[in-house]
């Protein structure tokens, strides 16, 4: 009855990992999955109780519903039917095209990562590069916004370190959606993007029905109001100037919007500046038609380069943060209450005749924006000695001069980073340090004098000071010599 019964060896190893496979399946895959929801609905009530704009249901709603849902939106049903008609396609495969945009918009939000780990990270990062400074609007202004309200934080792009500081500064009072570049597309970055809630855009895509389901999952989350984060240049700023607003994101937004019926929308205008733009040469390179496109691994290597040269720093206790990186959150903007003012539908206009209603709320968000910008210390020295180029300057010279120019600024109601009362000289004393410690400027004898040599990166800083100091505006990126290793001075 009993005999020996001999198998070949990748058949013993074929049903060893079917047999855990179905163990993975049945016990322990569930098992997971029970102890981190579990550990995420406690976080949302934990959050919920303390948080200004709380979490909507359609960001705690499973991933792929919002795809199923994304994917059959009538409108973007009926632009696949039409699609296949005029390219004579099959329905099946535009269908499956539209369902690969849906899974590639859509986030997949997990308030466990996004509050405990996020950002905690977050936080961390910004505190190690910089001093952190933050200007909010009033309790009462944030009061005044309706809990329904679909909250938009409508800001400026300087660098890559916003979307680390806004998330981490607003967290405190909500989540944050938002739109990210085709860049962070890689594994397994985008899987913790997405998780964060963030969703991904192809910005030069010029494919209108890859544009329909954008535009229709914009509409979606603002729908539903989710709070989002939109930078209204639609792009690094290159120069240190503000960029003029990209508006299709804001159509998307309003095109459907009946200020009787829906949740108002609300606009919060954010200023983001910095004493330090990490990506300052690289965004000065980009402007010089001429310039050899680096490779990838010059990018590898001079970013890796620059990491290893703080991380040795820290290690002997050498390390400087990059100066103040401030953040000013402005006075709310209702768009029902604009509407009313204005006499606006944006819902009963077609496009020809929205297009410049929302080019209008355009450029007043963008002016919002460019009055909270901060001026930090290095952009106002760094405007003092592009005003005075040539000149040597002591620092009491320098100190007179900032003085003033804080002065115009402050009575031009744009927002400044002010110093305390006699506080002046250190305010100057450290900025002088970060750039020396960057070549900016010479020292000789206890007197300062712009280095010409990066006379563009100046003025990338002083592009910032808003408005320019008067009789002299700063002229575009001037193209200079640049060597290899500018990114990690």
């Amino acid at each position: 009855m009993l005999a020996d019964i001999s198998l070949p060896w990748w058949l013993v190893v074929l049903m060893t990992g079917l047999a855990g496979l179905a163990l993975l399946d049945r016990l322990f895959i569930p098992s997971v999955r029970w102890f981190w929801r579990r550990r995420i609905n406690r976080v949302v009530d934990e959050i919920g109780q303390r948080l200004a704009i709380e979490i909507r249901p359609f960001q705690l709603t499973k991933r792929q519903v919002l795809i199923d849902r994304l994917t059959y939106d009538p409108r973007v049903l009926a632009a696949a039917q039409k699609r296949s008609h005029e390219e004579k396609e099959p329905l099946e495969l535009v269908q499956a095209r539209v369902a690969k945009y849906a899974r590639e918009i859509v986030p997949a939000f997990n308030a466990y990562l996004y509050f405990r780990i996020g950002y905690w990270i977050a936080k961390r990062v910004a505190h190690l590069l910089y001093h952190v400074r933050i200007a909010l609007p009033s309790n009462e202004e944030l009061a005044a916004i309706p809990r329904d309200a679909t909250v938009v934080f409508v800001m400026n792009h300087r660098s890559n370190m916003d979307y680390i500081l806004v998330a981490f500064l607003a967290a405190e009072r909500t989540t944050l959606s938002y739109a990210v570049g085709e860049w962070a597309r890689i594994w397994p970055l985008q899987t913790l993007i997405r998780a964060m809630g963030a969703f991904f855009v192809r910005r030069q895509s010029g494919n209108p029905l890859y544009r329909l389901v954008l535009e229709r999952y914009v509409h979606m989350a603002t729908h539903e109001g989710v709070c989002q984060a939109v930078f209204l240049e639609g792009g690094l700023s290159r120069d240190g100037r503000l960029r003029a607003p990209k508006l299709g994101f804001l159509d998307y937004m309003l095109r459907s919007f009946d200020r009787a019926k829906d949740r108002d929308v609300v606009f919060i205008p954010v200023g983001i500046n910095y004493d330090r733009v990490i990506e300052d040469r690289s965004m000065l390179y980009s402007l010089d038609p001429e310039a050899a496109k680096r490779s990838p691994w010059f990018v590898f290597r001079t970013t890796a380069g620059f990491i290893l040269k703080s991380i040795r720093l820290m290690i002997v206790s050498r390390w400087e943060r990059f100066g103040y990186a401030c953040v000013s959150f402005g006075s709310p903007v209702s768009v029902r209450a604009y509407c009313e003012n204005h006499d606006i539908d944006f819902k009963k206009l077609s496009r020809p005749e929205r297009f410049p209603v929302v080019a209008q709320l355009g450029r007043m968000l963008m002016d919002r924006i460019r009055r909270e910008v901060p001026v930090l210390p290095v952009p106002v020295l760094a405007a003092v000695f592009k005003t005075h180029a040539g000149e040597w300057l002591t620092a009491t010279e320098i100190e007179r001069k900032a003085s003033t120019l804080l002065e115009k600024i402050e009575r031009d109601g744009v927002r400044i980073y002010r110093p305390g009362r006699n506080r002046m000289p250190h305010y100057v004393a450290g900025a002088l340090s970060l750039m020396r410690t960057r070549h900016f400027i010479a020292e000789e004898g206890g007197r300062y004098r712009m280095n010409t040599e990066v006379a563009d990166v100046i003025a990338y800083y002083a592009n910032s000071v808003w408005p320019e100091p008067p009789g002299h505006a700063i002229p575009a990126a001037e193209k200079t010599e640049r060597r290899q290793t500018d990114i990690a001075r």
